[in-house]
């Protein structure tokens, strides 16, 4: 069972996760994509999935939400007008103008990096950070990496989906940072 589920919120999370599919062989052959645009298809479902996360974080005191490039920019900016939170987009490198700060990560098929603008987050804001799914946990932990670096404290990360075979949530477990999913990936490909 989700956290999201604990929370009373069953029948909007099944609505949600009857939207998503798997698409077979994408990217690559072999590979199974989890992909969430069918959710943004369906208002409804895309609503709730908002409201479910700022029904968790509206008390929280958070000042910063941050969104992992390029599917945290379709939940994160929502979540942040919701509840009066600056939104700071987290950016693949060369992407955002001007001083930036960076934090490389390995991935489990290379490396990639992670970009902030100096000066986005400043000393002792609360953080929250938001993408759509968490598999590995390595693009999280690079993140939250990040914005401590910056001097913000994550006070969670937040993803739609996640795949437990991956062992993502033991990776931010380890680095101290809770883990809230609305749904638990045991999904089968679907046409």
């Amino acid at each position: 069972m989700s956290d999201g589920e604990n929370n009373g919120s069953a029948d909007r999370i099944k609505a949600i996760k009857s939207t998503l599919r798997v698409v077979p062989d994408f990217p690559k052959p072999g590979m199974l994509f989890l992909d969430i645009t069918t959710l943004l298809l369906d208002p409804k479902a895309f609503k709730d999935t908002i409201d479910l996360f700022v029904e968790r974080y509206k008390q929280k005191d958070i000042s910063v939400v941050a969104g992992i490039e390029a599917r945290g920019f379709m939940f994160g900016p929502a979540i942040a007008l919701a509840i009066g939170a600056k939104f700071v987009p987290l950016r693949k490198p060369k992407k955002l103008p001007g001083e930036v700060i960076s934090e490389k990560y390995v991935l489990e098929y290379g490396t990639d990096c992670l970009e902030m603008h100096v000066g986005a987050v400043e000393r002792g804001e609360r953080a929250l950070v938001v993408d759509d799914l968490v598999a590995t946990g390595g693009t999280l932990c690079a993140a939250m990496n990040l914005l401590e670096r910056a001097g913000a404290m994550v006070v969670e990360c937040a993803c739609v989906v996640e795949v437990p075979d991956l062992k993502g949530r033991e990776r931010l477990r380890l680095h101290g940072t809770p883990l809230y999913v609305l749904i638990e990936s045991q999904f089968e490909p679907t046409s």
